[in-house]
């Protein structure tokens, strides 16, 4: 592919990780990507201070292919982001701007009973 086409595809189509921006986070995508027993296990995962975890260090018992199915939906939702370091993703949850735009959600979710 040369760069001229490079340039030209979408970021999702270069295969870079597709994210909202702050403003651009709506509480119905936030609330469906936590809604699945998988994705919360993740953000519980990722909850920590500073917390960040490659793929492959995630503790989920499904397939990689479904993790990388439940990681673009909790990207796309705004709810985590991540970075390529190497051959790696690391991921880590979006805390603060989910903080920001909805106080006491991630702190009510991560309260509940499992």
């Amino acid at each position: 592919m040369d760069a001229v086409t490079e340039v030209q595809l979408a970021p999702e189509q270069r295969g870079h990780s597709a994210q909202p921006a702050r403003d651009e986070i709506h509480i119905e995508a936030v609330l469906h990507a936590l809604a699945d027993p998988v994705r919360l296990a993740i953000v519980r995962q990722l909850a920590g201070p500073g917390c960040e975890i490659a793929c492959r260090g995630l503790e989920v018992s499904v397939s990689k292919s479904t993790l990388t199915h439940h990681l673009r939906i909790l990207r796309e939702a705004g709810v985590i982001t991540d970075r390529h370091q190497g051959t790696a993703k690391y991921n880590s949850l979006r805390r603060e701007d989910l903080d920001a735009l909805f106080p006491g959600l991630l702190n009510g979710i991560l309260a509940a009973p499992r």
